[in-house]
């Protein structure tokens, strides 16, 4: 008889990863909700506030999303009025996205979110900078 000990639940890596992902969404709702904001809304303008203006490949490259999942992302935040789309000058192919006036505002609105968040998750400092630090290092190593 055939051991399948590898296809055991606990013993997936993704699983806990799924699992912790869809409940830290999930906790994100309520917060974003007030903004008006998706989570990946919310992520597009986080990286948007640090940079101010990217063209939609480096933002894609930030965020890990394909063209096909960030331009009705884009397209979004555009009507919202958070973000400006334009065909950069130099090269009619790449296309600029700029952060607005009402888009910078946007982020005094959001500034509660990371401790509020902090609050929902019963994980000690040191835990979490652990997790934080693993996750990239596989995130940098793994996803390309």
């Amino acid at each position: 008889m055939a051991n399948y000990e590898q296809l055991r639940l606990r013993n997936q890596l993704c699983f806990p990863l799924y699992v912790c992902s869809k409940e830290v969404v999930r906790k994100y709702k309520p917060l974003l909700d007030e903004l008006d904001l998706t989570y990946t809304q919310y992520i597009t303008m986080m990286a948007m506030w640090e940079h101010r203006q990217l063209s939609a490949k480096e933002l894609g490259t930030i965020l890990y999303l394909d063209s096909g999942t960030l331009t009705p992302v884009l397209k979004t935040l555009e009507k919202k009025g958070f973000v400006e789309r334009q065909r950069s000058k130099e090269d009619e192919r790449s296309l600029i996205i700029s952060l607005t006036p009402e888009g910078n505002e946007l982020q005094d609105k959001a500034a509660h979110i990371p401790a509020a968040m902090g609050k929902c998750i019963d994980m000690d400092l040191e835990d979490l900078q652990t997790l934080h630090r693993l996750l990239h290092k596989f995130m940098d190593t793994s996803i390309k």
